[in-house]
């Protein structure tokens, strides 16, 4: 008995000291997690008030930032509103003066109608008192007319056509004197003057005295050269006058043959390739075609390079291409044997000499005494002018205004509206009529003396005529008397017209009538 009773005891001593730890070691654990709870939470307190802290930080940088860019919007329209505000009150202040000066301009308008009304009632009252004037002229006039007529026993309408034809005569030859002492005047301020500053600018003038003939002569080494230009039966001569377009001449001429054509420019294309031919000594068809083409091709370029040194020669910018080309092609062109580049570059510097000495744009009289002729070398037929179509030309290439008049009115085809049209007309007439200077064929001269000669001895009063000088002055004898000294000078003008109206000529022509009194007696 004794013996189960110790373990027992025992027994109950250990659960009783087991539940004594395991109650101390539950309560120990309990104070360990409540520290560590404790220690959770001071933890956790710590990070929210640290999160809170982060999050008012970011807060109130957000709430900064927005309140700057709020600021700076607020600001940015305050600025707007006072432009705004400014611009505004401009206009207001423009409203108020533009208000101010239609006020002005509306009393202004109302002080003119009430004058405009007084002077329409002027105007009536001054009106009916000319009507009234009127109708007592009118009256005592018609009385007249009627006293006239009893006693000249003459209608009004005869009376009026006699005094009307008497006045015109009268006149005719009040204006005709009058005319003949301006003109005398004129010629003693002016003539010395003119012919100082002409005779200056031809002096410092010296252009070449270049012919241009209608037929060229090109020179062989021998006879026998001929034969191969012929070719068989002829075809190279064909083929070479097909590609040119000019004439060949094989004749008994030694050592030559002629090149015979209108345009020496065609001329120039045949000589050229028939030296290359000969130099070759390879003359076919088809070589001579190919040669033709080159040659072209080479005398194009000569006539841009001719054009662009004698632009750069003369000191003239800013041409054309086209025109500066055209200026080439003179050099291949003649008027009444005169070449017709050498002309226009004579003119050019007559121009700019004589323009200097007026005080003139010596500049824009040489670039227009240059293109003064332009019209001539324009390579389609056209029936309009020269002078006309190198006006066009000009205007065509962006020319001055002032340069296309001087074109255009060289001839008098159209009105001079500038003082360097004169200065060119005149330089074109000292070049042309120059000795020397031009040449026609015998026969058309001739003819042409004998048509202005017919023409002068077709008015009335006129005995004999005389074309001197080269047909540049016309001498005219008339009728001392069917011829009075105040129709002279008329007659001498009426002549004048006529001849620039129906014939053609180069230069000028200068028109002299004499009127002579002669009394012959005999002595015995």
């Amino acid at each position: 008995m004794e013996v189960y009773i110790f373990p027992v005891i025992a027994l109950i001593i250990g659960v009783i000291i087991g539940r004594v730890l395991s109650n101390r070691l539950s309560k120990q654990k309990e104070s360990d997690a409540e520290k560590k709870a404790e220690i959770l939470l001071k933890q956790a307190e710590l990070k929210a008030e640290t999160l809170k802290k982060d999050k008012l930080l970011e807060a109130k940088e957000k709430f900064l930032k927005k309140k700057s860019e709020l600021d700076e919007e607020i600001s940015n329209r305050r600025n707007q509103i006072a432009i705004k505000e400014s611009k505004l009150r401009e206009a207001e202040s423009q409203l108020k003066k533009k208000e101010s000066e239609a006020s002005k301009s509306r009393e202004k308008l109302k002080r003119e109608i009430s004058e405009m009304e007084e002077i329409k009632k002027e105007l009536s009252i001054q009106r009916s008192n000319v009507d009234r004037k009127l109708e007592e002229s009118e009256k005592v006039l018609s009385q007249q007319i009627q006293k006239l007529e009893k006693i000249a026993s003459l209608k009004a309408e005869d009376a009026r056509k006699e005094l009307i034809e008497t006045l015109k005569d009268e006149a005719k030859t009040k204006a005709s004197s009058h005319i003949k002492d301006i003109i005398a005047e004129a010629k003693i301020t002016a003539t010395k003057e003119a012919k100082k500053l002409i005779i200056t600018a031809i002096q410092r003038t010296a252009a070449e005295h270049a012919i241009e003939n209608c037929v060229s002569v090109f020179n062989l080494d021998n006879d026998e050269l001929k034969g191969k230009i012929i070719g068989r039966e002829g075809r190279n001569i064909r083929a070479i006058e097909a590609s040119t377009g000019v004439e060949i001449v094989v004749d008994d001429t030694p050592e030559a043959i002629i090149i015979s054509g209108f345009d020496p420019v065609r001329r120039e294309v045949a000589r050229i390739s028939l030296q290359r031919l000969v130099g070759d000594g390879r003359i076919h068809p088809a070589r001579i075609e190919e040669v033709v083409a080159k040659t072209i091709k080479d005398i194009n370029e000569e006539i841009i390079e001719l054009g662009e040194r004698t632009v750069i020669d003369l000191g003239i910018h800013g041409l054309h291409p086209e025109l500066i080309k055209m200026i080439g092609r003179m050099r291949f062109r003649s008027s009444y044997g005169q070449n017709l580049l050498q002309h226009s570059r004579e003119v050019a510097k007559l121009c700019a000499s004589l323009s200097s000495d007026l005080g003139l744009n010596s500049k824009k009289a040489k670039r227009a005494g240059l293109l003064h002729d332009i019209g001539k070398v324009w390579p389609e037929e056209s029936e309009t002018p020269h002078a006309l179509l190198g006006m066009q030309l000009a205007e065509k290439y962006g020319e001055d205004p002032e340069i296309c008049n001087a074109i255009g009115a060289h001839h008098d085809e159209i009105e001079m509206t500038s003082l360097i049209s004169p200065i060119v007309q005149a330089c074109d007439a000292i070049s042309g009529s120059r000795p020397g200077a031009r040449r026609e064929v015998m026969e058309s001269y001739i003819k042409r003396l004998k048509n202005l000669e017919d023409l002068a001895l077709s008015f009335k009063g006129v005995n004999k005529c005389f074309a001197m000088q080269a047909g540049r002055e016309l001498r005219i004898m008339v009728d001392a008397e069917s011829v009075s000294d105040d129709s002279a000078a008329q007659l001498s003008f009426d002549i004048s017209q006529k001849i620039e109206q129906e014939m053609q000529y180069p230069g000028q022509i200068k028109v002299t009538v004499i009127r002579e009194m002669r009394s012959v007696n005999f002595a015995k």
